[in-house]
């Protein structure tokens, strides 16, 4: 992406080029180690590398860069989401969302937890739009779940009266809970135990016996 620069007599000069996934890399660390209050736009633009003017032009104010931020975020949980649906039981698919979440939270590469969970945290009145916008987010991971489990029920995976939708909300709770431990310093092994809890209490169908063999006919003797 580029954004045009001011030359000192105030005419267009050249559009400064940068690398807008490299740059929208580095806001998402700055967001989701300060959350969106905390990050200062000194922060962001020294994290990216590019000055204010150049953030503004290319994102509009700070809410916009966030936006796109938590966007580029989405496109990075994408395949995470495809391997979770192609699980092959609707029990399978929460076990790989959970340890998945696991590992995810306390990976490389990024602060421990999860930016849908802190980025949106600490917002004062001037900022209300935030958290709405970060829930809308974390939304979709519910919705991909819950489509999930409607396809399970469909299939019998699930026992009767089982509901799509309240197990994709509990999966998403325990993960949220699993993300704000993880911040707080909770190790990968320690959360997999979390998962591996929450798991014990997936309902499953009930399992039909087998059919019962016929006795063995008995024939009277003729003397």
């Amino acid at each position: 992406m580029s954004s045009t620069k001011k030359e000192p007599n105030g005419k267009l000069g050249r559009p400064r080029e940068f690398d807008i996934h490299a740059a929208l890399d580095q806001a998402m660390q700055v967001f989701w180690q300060k959350g969106y209050e905390g990050a200062s736009m000194a922060d962001l633009t020294a994290a990216m590398g590019i000055n204010s003017p150049s953030v503004y032009a290319a994102f509009g104010n700070k809410l916009g860069l966030f936006k796109a931020v938590l966007d580029h975020h989405d496109k990075t949980s994408e395949g995470f989401l495809r391997d979770v649906a192609a699980a092959p039981s609707a029990k399978d698919a929460a076990a790989r969302f959970l340890l998945g979440v696991a590992e995810r939270v306390t990976g490389a590469g990024h602060p421990p937890g999860s930016l849908l969970v802190q980025g949106g945290l600490t917002c004062g009145d001037s900022t209300a739009k935030v958290p709405e916008e970060v829930a809308r987010h974390r939304a979709g991971a519910e919705l991909a779940l819950r489509a999930r489990f409607e396809c399970s029920t469909a299939a019998k995976e699930l026992p009767k009266g089982a509901q799509p939708a309240a197990l994709a909300r509990y999966l998403i709770a325990v993960a949220n809970g699993m993300c704000v431990q993880a911040s707080s310093g909770a190790s990968r092994e320690e959360l997999c135990q979390v998962a591996n809890l929450a798991l014990v209490a997936w309902p499953e169908p009930a399992r039909t016996p087998p059919p019962k063999k016929p006795a063995p006919s008995r024939q009277t003797a003729k003397l």
